[in-house]
């Protein structure tokens, strides 16, 4: 098996590493060094790549933009596969960030953890990461609520009262349930449009 590289430089952590900041990664763009169809994200100050966008993917993406720009019409901003600045290490870009209304529309500026009401990922091949870093990372900063929805399994995992790198509370929701936004009440989802 060929080694990537990374696993060889982790295996020793005394070796000083140059984490980019979110201007350094910014920077690159402006520079031609990344462009629009690069899908990286920055995560503890590390360029990742995110996974392909498959049709599966694709279309659950569309059906939930549709779904959440009419349900949270007026009450939040839906703000689709847009970066969230959490620190001056990690942009990552998930698939929809349900924004607190801003006069701005965020033009001025990317939104930070204190403007984020909810995050989905929505997960196909990427499950394990979503799952493991990425929840993880949103806990860090306090994002009050993650929905991961798990295509494979065709159930939307919810996660809410961060604590720490974990969520106190979490649920599995099939496609026979409904969902809510716990900062938006009475703003409902029903799973089963979701997946189509």
């Amino acid at each position: 098996m060929e080694d990537d590289g990374s696993t060889l430089l982790a295996r020793y952590p005394a070796v000083r590493r140059r984490l980019l900041t979110v201007d350094d990664y910014h920077r690159m763009d402006e520079a031609g060094i990344l462009s629009e169809d690069d899908r990286v994200e920055l995560i503890e100050g590390e360029l990742v790549e995110m996974a392909p966008i498959g049709s599966e993917h694709a279309g659950c993406v569309g059906a939930l933009t549709h779904l959440l720009v009419v349900a949270v019409s007026g009450r939040g901003i839906v703000f689709p596969q847009n970066p969230v600045r959490l620190d001056v290490h990690n942009e990552p870009q998930p698939d929809f960030t349900i924004l607190k209304l801003r006069s701005d529309g965020y033009r001025l500026a990317l939104p930070s953890p204190k403007d984020v009401l909810l995050i989905i990922e929505v997960a196909a091949s990427s499950l394990s990461y979503d799952r493991g870093l990425k929840l993880a990372l949103y806990a860090r900063y306090g994002i009050p609520e993650v929905w991961i929805v798990n295509l494979a399994a065709q159930e939307i995992e919810v996660f809410r009262k961060p604590a720490s790198d974990t969520y106190d509370s979490s649920a599995r929701i099939d496609r026979s349930g409904s969902l809510e936004i716990e900062a938006l009440p009475g703003v409902r989802i029903a799973a089963d449009r979701i997946f189509g």
